[in-house]
């Protein structure tokens, strides 16, 4: 049965502020004339800070889509390997077992996909089956959990691999003025993540059943413009209230499995706003802390996409994981409105096989050893790595 073992997530190295954005929105925009509801409604997202993929004065210029989409494409290309060999490592597997490669993001364009770049520079077999998705928005990191799962159905004895690269700041459009726009330019950030979904093996959790919901009616509630100027990002205020639509949708995916999705173990859903996991807990009568690993990542990254569901899982394992055996949900939620939703088991490491006893006669004589110091990584967060040159 598939295994989605532990995430790698990286983020670029250079940083915005909520502070640094509010003052942005006030200096750029001072007179405009919802400029005090567009403060409010930046502040009351809960981020704190965002990582960009260019320094901050770079991406408040607009270059042009030809150029912007040039950068996604050589950041990338340039720093995503080291993400994807974490994520290999983590799940004890190297590039050649790889059955099929996932690659999702809906900030860049590129054909060939980035699929056909790792499979020819990172050592993935040529027979590796290739699947891009750019056009599920934030659904795509469980839309991804979901394919991977369906693939390994058909093939146990394969794995997958699953990249997220979302570039958000290069959809930062200055001449965008709607409430909806200046409001995404203080909640989008930047973030790179993979993940391995094992056939057979592996620790975290254990895919047991997957679902999708699209929302009838609401196709213009989260798009994308294609202009002359590259993507722009439409938001429509009716958007944090679809959890009213979908945790009754959660239910009924659960439902014929015989789960209550009220009264689970753990929860990674997508955070694309505070709203959305405070209206998701309390239609499903949940506490705050239900979430607690995606607001983490919507306070510390903000909203990335594709990837937040990826990092909070990642904030799950350095928390040491779910009780052995707890059932838990993922979820991604994007245009559509579409519901991406897994369901599975909490599986431990396999514990290590005793050593054999030596023969008699030849035990080692005992020596002292120095006391060993744990290594931690701070709060347990995803690391940032420094690209390759």
């Amino acid at each position: 049965m598939a295994t989605l073992c532990r995430p790698e997530v990286a983020v670029p190295e250079y940083v915005v502020t909520a502070e640094e954005t509010l003052d942005l929105a006030r200096t750029l925009h001072a007179g405009h004339p919802q400029l005090g509801l567009a403060l409010r409604l930046i502040a009351n997202t809960g981020v704190r800070t965002r990582h960009l993929v260019r320094p901050l004065e770079e991406t408040l210029r607009h270059p042009g889509f030809e150029e912007r989409n040039l950068t996604y494409e050589k950041e990338a290309k340039r720093r995503l390997p080291q993400v994807v060999e974490a994520a290999l490592a983590h799940a004890e597997l190297t590039a050649a077992d790889i059955g099929l490669l996932v690659y999702v993001s809906c900030t860049g364009f590129m054909m060939p996909s980035m699929t056909a770049h790792l499979i020819n520079t990172m050592g993935l077999r040529s027979d590796t089956r290739q699947l891009p998705v750019s056009q599920l928005g934030c659904a795509a990191g469980g839309a991804a959990v979901n394919r991977a799962h369906d693939f390994l159905t058909a093939y146990p004895h394969s794995n997958a691999l699953i990249v997220a690269c979302e570039f958000c700041s290069l959809l930062y459009q200055p001449d965008d003025l709607g409430v909806g726009s200046l409001l995404s330019n203080g909640l989008f950030g930047d973030a790179m993540a993979a993940v391995v979904v094992r056939g057979e093996g592996g620790h975290g959790i254990r895919l047991e059943h997957n679902g999708s919901h699209l929302v009838p009616g609401t196709e213009d509630w989260i798009s994308y413009a294609v202009r002359d100027t590259g993507f722009h990002f439409r938001l429509d205020k009716r958007v944090p209230g679809t959890m009213e639509v979908l945790a009754p949708a959660l239910r009924e995916m659960a439902g014929p499995h015989g789960w209550d999705v009220g009264a689970l173990d753990f929860y990674l859903v997508h955070a694309g706003g505070p709203r959305i996991l405070d209206d998701l807990g309390r239609h499903l009568g949940l506490p705050p802390t239900t979430f607690r690993h995606s607001r983490a990542t919507l306070t510390e990254r903000g909203n990335i996409a594709s990837a937040v569901v990826f990092d909070a899982l990642a904030r799950l394992f350095a928390e040491g994981g779910a009780k052995p055996g707890g059932r838990g949900l993922l979820a991604g939620f994007g245009p559509g409105i579409t519901a991406e939703i897994s369901l599975g088991h909490w599986t431990a490491p396999a514990p290590p096989a005793p050593a054999a006893a030596p023969a008699a006669g030849l035990l080692p004589a005992p020596r002292a050893e120095a006391p060993r110091e744990a290594v931690r990584d701070g709060e347990g967060r995803a690391r940032e790595l420094t690209p390759r040159a």
